[in-house]
C-alpha cells in the first residue's frame, strides 16, 4: 500500500513539474535543435533580432491574456495596430507636434476602441468573437480612410527612435516590452483586479454572486487589450518609419497563438503572463529558425496552425 502511494506521489510530482516547466523545456529544446541546424542562430545579432521581432506580438499577447483569462477573445488587434499607427503617424511629422502627442493619440484611440468593445460585450451581450470581428473590419476601414489608402511618410526622427532606437545596445522596443511585461505580471498576480480577472474566467456567475462587478472588469480588460494594441501600433509604425494602413494583418492570430501556447485556457480562469512571454519567444524563435532554414512562409503558416490545434487539444486534456 505504501509502495503504491509512493508511486502515485512521484507520478503527481512529475506531472506538476511537466506542467510547470514543460513550456520552458520546449523552448530550450527548440533552441538546441535550431542551433545545431544553422550556425547563425546563436549569433548575438540574430538573438537581438529575435527579441526585436517579438516585441510587437508580445505586447499584443499581454493584452490578449487579460481578455482570454476572462473567457473572451479579441480578433481586432491587428486592425487596431493599423488604425492607431496611422493616427500616430499623421501627427508625427517633423516640426509639428511634440512627440508626446502622437503617442497619447495612438494609445487613446486604442483605449476608446477597447471601451466600445467592452461595453457591447458586457452590456450588449454580444459574443466577443462577433463584437471584435466587427471592430476588426471597421478599424481596418478607418485606417484606410485616414491614410486615404496611401502610406503616411516623413516621420520625425524622435518618433522613429521609439521603434528603431537602441539604449546600450538593446533595442528600445525590447525595453518597452520588458516594462509592460513586469507591469502586467504585477497586475495579474498582486492586485485585486487581477484576482477578479481570474475569478470571472473561472466562473462568471459565481463571481457575480460574490459581489464582483463583472461588467466593469470585462470593460477594463478590453480597454487594456486595445490600449496595448495602440502602443504596439505606435512601435510598429515607428519601426518601419511609415504609417501603413495595411500593417497588422494576422497579428491577432500570432498574439492569440502566443497566449494559447503559453498555457492560458481559452475557456478562461487559468494561465499566466509568464507563459504568454514564453509562447511569444517560441513563436519568435520558430519563425526566425524557419527563415534561417529558408522554409517557405506558406509552410510557416501551416506549422503555426498545427501548433494552435495542438495547444488547444492539450488544454482540453488538462481540463479532463
Amino acid at each position: 500500500m505504501n509502495k503504491k502511494l509512493l508511486i502515485e506521489r512521484n507520478q503527481y510530482k512529475n506531472k506538476n513539474v511537466l506542467q510547470k516547466y514543460g513550456l520552458l523545456f520546449v523552448f530550450l529544446f527548440l533552441c538546441l535543435i535550431l542551433s545545431l541546424s544553422t550556425p547563425n542562430f546563436l549569433k548575438l545579432s540574430n538573438i537581438i533580432n529575435i527579441f526585436r521581432s517579438i516585441s510587437i506580438i508580445s505586447i499584443l499577447a499581454f493584452g490578449a491574456t487579460f481578455v482570454v483569462l476572462t473567457g473572451g477573445i479579441d480578433l481586432s488587434l491587428g486592425s487596431v495596430v493599423a488604425l492607431t499607427g496611422v493616427i500616430a503617424a499623421s501627427l508625427a511629422h517633423p516640426n509639428t507636434y511634440p512627440l508626446i502627442v502622437p503617442i497619447i493619440a495612438g494609445i487613446f484611440v486604442g483605449v476608446l476602441i477597447g471601451l466600445f468593445i467592452g461595453v457591447i460585450v458586457a452590456y450588449g451581450r454580444v459574443p466577443p468573437f462577433i463584437a471584435t470581428l466587427g471592430v476588426m473590419t471597421a478599424a481596418r476601414g478607418g485606417a484606410l480612410i485616414i491614410a486615404k489608402g496611401r502610406p503616411i511618410l516623413d516621420l520625425s526622427s524622435s518618433f522613429s527612435f521609439i521603434g528603431g532606437g537602441e539604449i546600450f545596445g538593446l533595442p528600445f522596443p525590447v525595453i518597452i516590452t520588458l516594462f509592460v511585461f513586469l507591469l502586467v505580471l504585477f497586475v495579474l498576480s498582486k492586485t485585486k483586479f487581477g484576482r477578479y480577472v481570474y475569478a470571472i474566467g473561472g466562473n462568471e456567475e459565481a463571481s457575480r454572486a460574490a459581489g464582483i462587478k463583472v461588467n466593469i472588469i470585462t470593460i477594463m480588460v478590453y480597454i487594456i487589450c486595445s490600449g496595448l494594441a495602440g502602443l504596439a501600433g505606435i512601435i510598429q509604425t515607428s519601426r518601419i518609419a511609415v504609417g501603413q494602413p495595411s500593417i497588422g494583418q494576422g497579428y491577432e492570430m500570432d498574439a492569440i497563438t502566443a497566449v494559447v501556447i503559453g498555457g492560458v485556457s481559452l475557456s478562461g480562469g487559468r494561465g499566466s503572463v509568464v507563459g504568454t512571454i514564453l509562447g511569444s519567444l517560441i513563436i519568435g524563435v520558430l519563425n526566425n529558425g524557419l527563415d534561417l532554414l529558408n522554409v517557405s512562409s506558406y509552410w510557416q503558416s501551416v506549422v503555426k496552425g498545427l501548433i494552435i490545434i495542438g495547444a488547444v487539444l492539450l488544454d482540453r486534456k488538462k481540463k479532463n
